[in-house]
């Protein structure tokens, strides 16, 4: 018995050691643990910014800002004003006196909106993107994005503008024409056509001789506006603010830039003034039906080169409604012409709908005022539709009765010019 006592007396002695042992050697490594403790913040740091930095990976970056070259500074301003609300540069291509106001004051485009008494007037140097201008020396086309063509068609040969034009062709930078005029490269993405013959409409087809049909498009200038006679020439109206409808490239990187200013142009809300946000006519439509922009073409010729009369002009509204049923049937065989081209009907425009529209366009074309006023040489749709038509087996007779008229008039303009 006593020695099972100081057996048991041993094993706890024994075991006070072990435990303070264990409570030593726990003392000693405080120090230890301090400097763990120390380091665990250091861990977290590092995790937060692992996390932050893939964060910013996965959120979505600034739509990117572009620098769109415009050649022209009149109609070219209605859409340069709708592009500007995406920050984007913007640089107008025109005569000096504009590049001058336009430098000093901006530009400004007065906008109807349904529902208001008083148009919208878009202030170029109030909105988020940057106008400049200038003539056509020192202007490089490869330092832009995108390039807008918004002359005339008998502009582009012009000393300078011919030699600017055949750079932006040589740049391959994606060029949208806002012409009623199709460029002939952009015809040439119309199949089965000979396009040789369809030259006599151009002014000056060679212009567009270096130019690669992948890098051009159509966008149909469909909505409707004038310079004010009595106002600077950094002024410009819209009468018709219906939609501009583009064909998209056959480059994606021309479509991804239309497809942004699409976009862009769709959510603005404006404040006119008020502290109201509203929502703003015109809008950039694109489509990949090539065909869609030549809608244009029947209203040309119910329409516009029918405001061309023998002595004169006439408005827009007298030349459709004063014949309608003459009207309909020219709008009607262009549009089932563009059908035989390869168009889906519902790329075109019923004519009931653009004669409701033509109620309003109470000036007359301005291929109607540019003849009245001496020029000898106009945008010659109507003669392409023409040649189109004859390729195709196809004729109109009072198309073939306007087309000899224009021809007549545009050779008096000229016989005059030179006595």
């Amino acid at each position: 018995m006593a020695k099972s006592k100081k057996r048991k007396t041993k094993v706890k002695q024994t075991k006070r050691a072990v435990t303070a042992r264990k409570t030593k050697t726990k003392k000693g490594k405080r120090p230890v643990k301090k400097a763990v403790r120390k380091t665990k913040p250091a861990k977290r740091t590092t995790k937060r910014k692992a996390t932050k930095s893939v964060a910013k990976k996965s959120a979505p970056g600034k739509p990117k800002t572009y620098k769109i070259l415009m050649m022209g500074a009149a109609y070219g301003s209605l859409l340069a004003a709708k592009m500007l609300f995406g920050g984007h540069k913007i640089h107008h291509v025109c005569l000096p006196a504009e590049a001058d106001l336009i430098n000093a004051e901006g530009f400004r485009v007065r906008l109807p909106v349904r529902g208001r008494k008083d148009p919208v007037v878009l202030d170029s140097q109030k909105l988020p993107g940057k106008v400049t201008a200038s003539g056509t020396a020192g202007v490089n086309p490869k330092d832009f994005d995108l390039i807008g063509l918004a002359m005339q068609e008998p502009q582009y040969r012009s000393p300078g503008v011919r030699e600017l034009l055949d750079a932006v062709a040589k740049s391959r930078v994606p060029c949208m024409s806002i012409m009623n005029m199709p460029p002939l490269p952009y015809v040439k993405r119309i199949p089965g056509l000979n396009y040789d013959a369809l030259k006599p409409a151009y002014t000056d087809p060679t212009v567009w001789d270096n130019f690669d049909p992948a890098c051009l498009t159509l966008c149909s200038p469909d909505p409707q506006a004038i310079r004010p006679p009595d106002e600077k020439v950094n002024v410009l109206m819209v009468t018709l603010p219906t939609n501009f409808k583009v064909a998209k490239f056959d480059n994606e990187k021309g479509n991804v830039i239309l497809r942004q200013l699409a976009q862009e142009i769709d959510a603005v809300r404006f404040d006119p003034g008020d502290g109201t946000k509203i929502e703003l006519p015109v809008k950039l439509r694109v489509h990949d039906s090539i065909f869609v922009p030549l809608a244009k073409w029947a209203m040309l010729l119910a329409g516009n080169y029918r405001c061309i009369t023998a002595d004169g002009m006439r408005t827009a509204q007298e030349a459709v409604h004063s014949n309608i049923e003459e009207a309909r049937s020219v709008y009607n065989f262009v549009n089932d012409l563009v059908v035989k081209l390869g168009a889906s009907p519902n790329d075109l425009v019923p004519f009931e709908k653009y004669a409701a529209a033509a109620q309003s366009l109470t000036r007359p074309a301005s291929a109607a005022r540019a003849l009245q006023n001496g020029a000898q040489n106009i945008e010659r749709a109507d003669k392409l539709v023409q040649l189109i038509a004859r390729q195709k087996g196809l004729s109109h007779p009072a198309i073939d009765a306007q087309v000899a008229l224009v021809d007549a008039r545009l050779e008096a303009n000229r016989k005059k010019a030179a006595a």
